[in-house]
């Protein structure tokens, strides 16, 4: 049995929702990734193959952190930041090659942020965003074929994230205008479709067969993006006069890598995996100025998932569950401390992620099913 002949099957009995490291709270963690994930998209076709995939993914965040610390009084006494994120992503990704593939991203958001300390402090209210968020093009290029992919392969992939969402999203804010009038203004960074930039996605996935249908599998990107502020007013000057540097939102680079094994049952059309994923936005960008505002932080996640596949149409569901949240300092907190006010701010997690993905492929034939006994 030649390799291109059942890796496409057994990529989408992975079914493992693709990198998706979406806003996890305040820390503005989008849903990008290197579009070339084989593990949702199956860019690992044969000349001429089309997938086409979507995946739903929401979160609810609320857990506070100032570092790795967690501050359960925010909750106690009910002062704490929620975030609501639902978002779906349509994808198609293209073989020109039975090596090289094309893939396209466009995702769609809704969210919902209920705080105190942006409605004056005095009540608790909603603030509402959604639409499209930044599309994604690009491609990406698996280096073995033949003989020398009979055990395995790597990809590398790079794509363009472009500004296609809303990153000035307004919504009602009360208690803030003169004489408590509402006003409407920007919704938080964490919560806004896109964030104004055009990024620069450069990814890298690969996977390793073993015995008994088990797969070692990971995937990564780091999204660069070299410009500096997007000209977003955050109006958090006006809640401490240290803050004056964070009066406009930045847009920072972000990361993310994952990795785990799988294991297929072809007999029931059933696969099985467990692993790992670190997810963030780094305190300062690879190319640019670190002017404005960002919350910086990382997330690290044990990732169960399951997937059931039939023929060349799958369905997974995956429950990333965060087990170490750090909110970093951030620029200002750095520059603004002194020996006797350390700074370092907060931000809300949360703690599980729940995605569902559906792919359908489209080929010239029926792959076959690969037993690795």
């Amino acid at each position: 049995m030649k390799f291109f002949t059942y890796i496409p099957c057994l990529l989408m009995a992975l079914g493992i929702a693709y990198l998706d490291a979406q806003a996890q709270g305040c820390v503005a963690i989008r849903q990008f990734s290197g579009v070339g994930n084989s593990l949702n998209h199956g860019e690992l076709l044969q000349k001429g193959d089309i997938n086409f995939s979507t995946n739903y993914r929401y979160f609810r965040s609320f857990r506070h952190f100032k570092g790795t610390h967690e501050e359960p009084d925010r909750v106690a006494n009910n002062t704490e930041v929620i975030n609501w994120s639902h978002s779906v992503d349509l994808n198609i990704s293209f073989a020109l090659t039975d090596r090289f593939y094309l893939a396209a991203s466009l995702p769609f958001v809704y969210n919902e942020r209920s705080s105190l300390y942006e409605h004056g402090r005095t009540s608790r209210h909603k603030s509402y965003s959604g639409g499209m968020a930044d599309m994604r093009l690009g491609g990406g290029y698996w280096l073995f074929a033949g003989e020398n992919a009979a055990k395995g392969n790597v990809a590398i992939g790079a794509s363009v994230k472009l500004p296609t969402g809303d990153y000035n999203a307004k919504s009602t804010f009360y208690n803030v205008g003169p004489e408590g009038i509402p006003q409407v203004r920007p919704v938080d960074q964490s919560i806004q479709p896109g964030d104004g930039g055009v990024g620069l996605i450069l990814d890298t996935q690969g996977l390793r067969f073993l015995r008994n249908n088990l797969v070692i599998y990971y995937d990564g990107f780091y999204l660069i993006n070299p410009r500096e502020t997007n000209g977003t007013r955050t109006f958090r000057e006006t809640l401490n006069p240290v803050l004056s540097n964070e009066a406009i939102m930045a847009v920072p680079d972000q990361y993310a890598v994952r990795a785990g094994i799988f294991r297929s049952l072809f007999v029931h059309g059933f696969g099985m995996s467990l692993g790992g994923r670190i997810e963030g936005v780094p305190v300062r960008d690879l190319i640019g100025g670190n002017a404005g505002f960002r919350r910086p932080g990382y997330v690290v996640s044990v990732e169960p998932g399951m997937s059931y596949m039939v023929k060349n149409l799958t369905v997974s569901l995956n429950v990333p569950v965060a087990m170490h949240r750090n909110r970093t300092r951030s620029v200002t907190d750095i520059e603004a401390s002194t020996p006797t006010n350390y700074r370092h701010g907060d931000a809300a997690f949360a703690d599980y992620l729940i995605n569902v993905g559906i792919a359908w492929r489209l080929s010239k034939k029926t792959p076959e099913p690969f037993n690795m006994n």
